[in-house]
């Protein structure tokens, strides 16, 4: 088995809302804003090689949306998803399997694009399943109004028009087996963190359980989580399992780490090491 990190580029948002109740003056002190209280976050990939399955785990936000849409999110940076798969070796046709651990526009985003000028869509990954589940595709196909703008049908309905869409049941063995799947209920529902046996340890692609380093004390909850209370149970109850067992937390959104460990303090579980997948 080959990782492979997929840099799909930069964005910002506001640093109040990811951090939530904790004020500016303790959560700058890893993440610092600029003069509009924006701070800078990425959108990793992970690619997985291993036989003759190629594995993508989310996707970036894409292109597709207007000028008006990406005003609000200030992208940036070198690398876009198409760029990082062909330094990997890779074209978006060689992808087997469009794993997605939830369907927010910057998660989902790469995985759908315009055909031509006439607005019609077509997949990125045209030779891929794209995974999802039950539950979660009902929560962002009937959104609440709190998550409504991150749930973009654009993004979503063409993986099932095309056929391509199968649903994960987490009650059966995962269908990819490189995979195994922890799911989170307080960012969104039934989000999916895929956990991988990599060199003799666990490898946790985080998504938004934990955006970066700096949201691992139990109060740094993002303020976009439909169910704050339920995310510090969660947060609690992997943190110290990931501290016990010495997992590898590889982050979608930290614009510094790209993986860490963690330890028990007296102050609880807070961050060990961080360094490059490569260095593992």
């Amino acid at each position: 088995m080959k990782l492979h990190v997929i840099d799909t580029g930069f964005f910002k948002l506001d640093g109040g809302a990811m951090f939530g109740v904790v004020p500016k003056t303790i959560w700058q002190r890893s993440n610092p804003a600029d003069e509009n209280n924006l701070c800078t976050w990425a959108m990793r990939c992970l690619l997985i090689e291993d036989g003759d399955r190629l594995i993508l785990i989310d996707n970036g936000i894409g292109d597709k949306q207007d000028a008006k849409f990406y005003s609000h999110y200030y992208l940036h940076g070198d690398a876009s998803l198409t760029s990082s798969l062909k330094k990997a070796g890779f074209a978006p046709e060689d992808v087997t399997d469009m794993f997605l651990t939830h369907l927010h526009f910057d998660h989902c985003g790469g995985g759908v694009k315009y055909k031509n000028s006439d607005g019609a869509l077509e997949l990125v990954f045209p030779n891929a399943t794209y995974w999802s589940n039950a539950d979660h595709w009902k929560w962002a196909t009937e959104p609440n109004p709190r998550e409504k703008a991150s749930f973009l049908k654009e993004n979503i309905l063409p993986m099932q028009e095309s056929g391509h869409l199968k649903f994960i049941d987490p009650a059966k063995a995962s269908p990819i087996p490189q995979l195994e799947i922890l799911y989170m209920d307080g960012h969104t529902d039934k989000m999916m963190l895929p956990v991988i046996n990599y060199k003799g340890q666990k490898l946790v692609y985080m998504a938004d359980l934990l955006p970066s380093v700096g949201h691992i004390p139990l109060p740094y909850v993002m303020g976009y989580d439909t169910r704050p209370l339920l995310t510090l149970e969660e947060k609690a109850l992997f943190l110290n399992k990931a501290a016990e067992e010495k997992y590898i937390l590889f982050f979608e959104h930290d614009a510094v780490n790209e993986c860490c460990t963690v330890e028990q303090t007296e102050k609880g579980v807070r961050l060990k090491d961080t360094f490059k997948l490569s260095e593992l």
